[in-house]
């Protein structure tokens, strides 16, 4: 796309590409680095962190939703080039959102440092690793149009993940967190919603590419097989290890979570006992 030309990391694959594989290599050279080494506790780092990823996810919604308001967006299906200088607001805030993936890598790398290992799972990785490379692909021919829909949806809950994860860190501030237990049903919830607003620009059509509605439908429909997969492990064999026990706060499942699904929050589940 012409109006993307010279954005910064767009011109070419190459930075895309090695940086992906400078996370990989990260991961395994940091867990060999980490083997003998005792965790490194982060608290300061975390806080930053989270409530950095917080505050910019909150930008690009706020800034979604306005520009697709200026633009006059289509929910149903919204071709690429009809609302003008909207679809440059739109195309821009994408960028940022591109961006925002290969600042995620660091929730690998906290995993790493603090020895957390067993959430750096295949779900984990595949979902980061995927995802700053399919946006490099998304903001170079459909930055704007009918793309808007799961960023906007996405940086809503990570407004809510990130930012329960940062307090979380504060422990005076644990006992007023009370929206973790529904951060899994809306994740599942953000998975389906977007593949039915893809999917009704195929089944209704604006001029959308047909090619990327399909691609993006089949990748969001991976990302709901594999959460299926963490539910039926987490809540099927959750009754028969706890029953008549209370969970306590540093198991794997805590308030409808499970390592492999929130491998994204910086292994915040465990910080109690961290500490």
């Amino acid at each position: 796309d012409a109006r993307v030309r010279g954005w910064f990391l767009l011109d070419s694959y190459l930075p895309t590409f090695f940086l992906t594989g400078a996370y990989l290599l990260c991961i395994w050279l940091g867990n060999k680095f980490m083997k003998n080494r005792p965790p490194f506790s982060l608290r300061p780092h975390l806080i930053v962190y989270n409530l950095g990823i917080t505050l910019l996810s909150f930008y690009m919604l706020i800034e979604l939703i306005l520009a697709t308001w200026e633009g006059g967006y289509n929910l149903q299906c919204q071709n690429l080039h009809s609302a003008g200088e909207a679809d440059i607001r739109v195309a821009k805030v994408l960028w940022w959102y591109y961006f925002s993936k290969v600042i995620e890598f660091m929730d690998t790398i906290f995993f790493v440092l603090r020895k957390k290992s067993s959430q750096i799972t295949f779900l984990h990785v595949y979902h980061h690793a995927t995802m700053f490379n399919i946006w490099w692909c998304v903001l170079n021919w459909i930055p704007c149009g009918q793309s808007f829909f799961g960023p906007t949806l996405n940086s809503f809950i990570h407004v809510l993940m990130y930012s329960y994860y940062g307090l979380s860190v504060i422990p005076s501030m644990r006992k007023y967190l009370w929206w973790k237990k529904y951060l899994t049903q809306a994740q599942l919830i953000q998975f389906l919603l977007t593949i039915v607003h893809t999917l009704s620009a195929a089944v209704k059509p604006c001029g959308f590419p047909f090619g990327c509605l399909m691609f993006q439908s089949s990748y969001m429909a991976t990302l709901v097989i594999l959460f299926i997969n963490f539910y039926i492990k987490t809540y099927r064999k959750a009754p028969s290890r706890t029953a008549g026990k209370e969970t306590p706060v540093t198991t794997e499942t805590k308030n409808g979570f499970h390592k492999d699904y929130f491998a994204a929050a910086n292994g915040l589940q465990n910080n109690k006992k961290a500490q």
